[in-house]
């Protein structure tokens, strides 16, 4: 047990004997700095000194742009960055794509390789043709009770306004004598209006130049586009008084008759209206005679 105490007080001397770090001059043996110290202040002084470190690397990591700099850590500004260009990639790949797919629609508006959907006066959406009984057709007694009471009502009713069935009116962009018709069996989705050269020939309705160049199957070309998804074509044309981004009202002269392209056979408008995408026959809503 004595033993024990003995190095106790040993290790207790040791650190807390007061030690002389003195610095001389090589020279002239000066003293030029002294300092008294124990082994047990040297050891508080490197602990403190230690933790000090490890709390400053610490908030530097957490706190500060400096982790930056140190390998394995990125940067926020270049995540940002990041996620910002990703989003506008993204973006531009959807713009993209829209483009790419309005380009072939009006492709095929110039060249006229596209399905024929079947279209009626009284609708300008398509309309499926299915098959009808007779019995289907036939009205209910219910039915029949209904539209006696709606006549009687009607009969006497004086404030009954008419209102139109029609979205949108057609101007006929010329007037003349149809040399071909709209077939499409022989993918002549258009109308062939014989005219005089120099016709004026003008927009059936309002809207805005999407293209307004010369092409050498078709000559001088002019493609609207209007609104609920209508595009005409005006082709085969002499001149053109419009350009691609312009805006045109209704009636308004857009080009003057011609006979251009290799396709012409002689002066005359070949007129083509498309809705959503399908060519539709022009004849049905204008009346170019």
């Amino acid at each position: 047990m004595s033993e024990k105490r003995l190095k106790r007080k040993i290790i207790k001397k040791k650190l807390f004997t007061k030690n002389r770090l003195v610095i001389l001059n090589e020279d002239t043996f000066e003293e030029i700095f002294s300092l008294r110290l124990t082994l047990m202040n040297v050891f508080v002084v490197a602990t403190i000194g230690a933790l000090g470190i490890i709390f400053i690397t610490t908030y530097i990591i957490a706190f500060t742009p400096l982790r930056e700099f140190i390998p394995g850590y990125a940067s926020t500004q270049l995540k940002k960055d990041a996620t910002e260009l990703a989003l506008k990639s993204d973006s531009l790949s959807f713009a993209l794509k829209k483009n790419e797919a309005y380009i072939q629609s009006i492709k095929k508006v110039l060249t006229g390789d596209l399905e024929y959907a079947k279209f009626n006066k009284d609708s300008i959406i398509a309309s499926i043709s299915e098959p009808v009984s007779e019995d289907e057709l036939k009205p209910t007694a219910a039915d029949l009770k209904l539209r006696e009471e709606v006549e009687r009502e009607d009969k006497y009713n004086l404030f009954e306004k008419a209102k139109p069935k029609v979205s949108a009116v057609l101007f006929p962009p010329v007037k003349g004598m149809i040399t071909e018709k709209f077939n499409p069996q022989k993918k002549h989705y258009a109308v062939d209006i014989a005219l005089a050269k120099n016709t004026p020939i003008k927009a059936t309705m309002s809207g805005k130049v999407i293209f307004a160049d010369w092409t050498p199957n078709t000559g001088n070309v002019v493609i609207i586009r209007h609104n609920n998804g209508f595009i005409s074509a005006y082709k085969h044309a002499a001149s053109l008084t419009v350009s691609q981004g312009d805006a045109v009202k209704t009636g308004e002269v857009i080009a003057l008759a011609g006979s251009t392209g290799t396709e012409s056979t002689g002066v005359h408008l070949h007129f083509e209206l498309w809705k959503d995408g399908y060519p539709i026959d022009p004849s049905i809503f204008i009346e170019f005679e």
